[in-house]
């Protein structure tokens, strides 16, 4: 079996436990406002999916850290193209994780966010037919009505934050007023552009693949430009098997 080495900060460790993980991965105390954590996966070459999902690129490093920010979270915030391309489903924790988040005050498990202008989602879909609690849909205006209406239907508790799409800001204006500051966002590429754009990044769980997948995949974050380079301080590095875990903190006055 493997084992995870932290590289940074110094000295280096070659013994870290899952309390060590949930010490490095932890959200900050006394939030009074949404925090945001993104997570992604990247190629060594910068690809973020190979034959358009994350699974080729994932490690089981990668799954524990992706597991241990749903552990910790209040919400699970994600766009509806990463929904629909990885099947997403409801939340899940087992025994041990359940007690993790029990440790934390947390509650059972985090709901699912999804930021969706056009509510371009089936109410056929796992994240509606198999889940412990319902999905809270950001929508726009111009979402067809009966599109919102069928998923409304299936269970999704629908919000409008946008009018031609959806503005990331109101989306964590009502996060904060449900009371779900720690946000851990899973992507996909346009929504972390849009959160990087408004400077609402906090921390970037970023794993890079020792891998060449080539030409062809996008990067990790698209869509909307910003308006100057956000800096990062560089928290800690993970190694193993190859796969390198970064952790960047959003450096602010």
């Amino acid at each position: 079996m493997s084992t995870v080495h932290r590289l940074w900060p110094n000295p280096p460790r070659t013994d870290l436990t899952d309390a060590d993980l949930e010490t490095l991965y932890g959200y900050p105390d006394g939030l009074d406002r949404p925090w945001v954590q993104a997570n992604f996966v990247s190629s060594a070459d910068g690809a973020v999916t190979v034959d358009d999902v994350s699974e080729g690129l994932s490690h089981p490093a990668d799954k524990r850290i992706f597991l241990l920010g749903r552990d910790l979270c209040d919400v699970v915030l994600v766009g509806g193209g990463t929904v629909r391309a990885e099947n997403y489903r409801g939340a899940r924790a087992n025994g041990e994780r359940a007690k993790r988040r029990a440790r934390h005050g947390l509650a059972p498990v985090p709901p699912i966010a999804v930021v969706t202008g056009g509510a371009n989602l089936d109410p056929a879909a796992p994240l509606f037919t198999d889940t412990r609690v319902p999905p809270i849909l950001f929508v726009s205006e111009r979402a067809p009505s009966d599109k919102t209406a069928a998923l409304a239907r299936a269970g999704a508790d629908i919000v409008v934050a946008g009018d031609q799409a959806v503005d990331v800001r109101q989306v964590l204006a009502e996060l904060g007023r449900r009371g779900l500051l720690r946000v851990d966002c899973e992507g996909g590429p346009t929504l972390f552009g849009d959160l990087i754009a408004h400077d609402l990044v906090d921390q970037l769980c970023l794993t890079v693949a020792p891998l060449l997948a080539g030409s062809g995949a996008g990067r990790i974050v698209a869509g909307l430009p910003s308006d100057a380079p956000r800096r990062m301080d560089l928290a800690s590095i993970l190694l193993e098997d190859g796969f390198t875990l970064h952790r960047y903190r959003r450096i602010r006055d």
